[in-house]
């Protein structure tokens, strides 16, 4: 984690009041914690940090873009990424993080360490199932959604030459259920 300095906030020495910090994400950023699933990113981070007498307010918003590849096609995209975190930080007799609005610092603590916040920001607002945008539209040309097509299960006439017996037992079941 001592590729991660940069995103140290020594807070002893601040004033009282807002604060803004900025950070530039990059995959460098995602290689510190062995995460590999982006191609790029260029992820801008605003940090409005306000700093009061007996608590810390940490507002992280984030405005970029994630190159990924669609679950759909393979065929990399460039996931829009915008969230907002927000985060108080308390001071108490020990470090606690079990609520993920509240953070609980020892009191002798004189700085804070951010990248955790900003990384799972980050990889929490990538949605679950990644579809490329041209495939949502119904513009994207591919082999993959080309194979998908050809191998749809198609609806036939079949279904008009049922054997009539067959209704006969459908009907038994209804029946018995009422």
């Amino acid at each position: 984690m001592k590729d991660l300095k940069q995103y140290n906030i020594q807070f002893v020495g601040l004033k009282e009041g807002i604060h803004l910090f900025n950070y530039k994400i990059e995959n460098k950023f995602f290689d510190a914690f062995n995460y590999n699933e982006f191609v790029s990113s260029d992820v801008n981070i605003d940090l409005h940090f306000t700093k009061k007498s007996t608590l810390i307010e940490l507002v992280f918003e984030a405005n970029g873009t994630v190159e990924v590849p669609c679950d759909i096609t393979n065929e990399l995209y460039h996931q829009k990424i915008e969230a907002t975190l927000p985060i108080v930080v308390k001071f108490g007799p020990e470090y606690n993080d079990d609520n993920e609005e509240i953070l609980i610092l020892p009191h002798e603590a004189y700085e804070l360490n951010v990248a955790q916040f900003i990384y799972e920001m980050i990889v929490l607002a990538i949605p679950t199932k990644r579809i490329h945008p041209d495939v949502e539209n119904g513009t994207m040309q591919s082999e993959i959604l080309n194979k998908l097509e050809e191998l749809e299960v198609k609806k036939t006439k079949e279904v008009e030459n049922i054997d009539p017996r067959w209704d006969k037992l459908k009907n038994l079941i209804t029946e018995k259920k009422t």
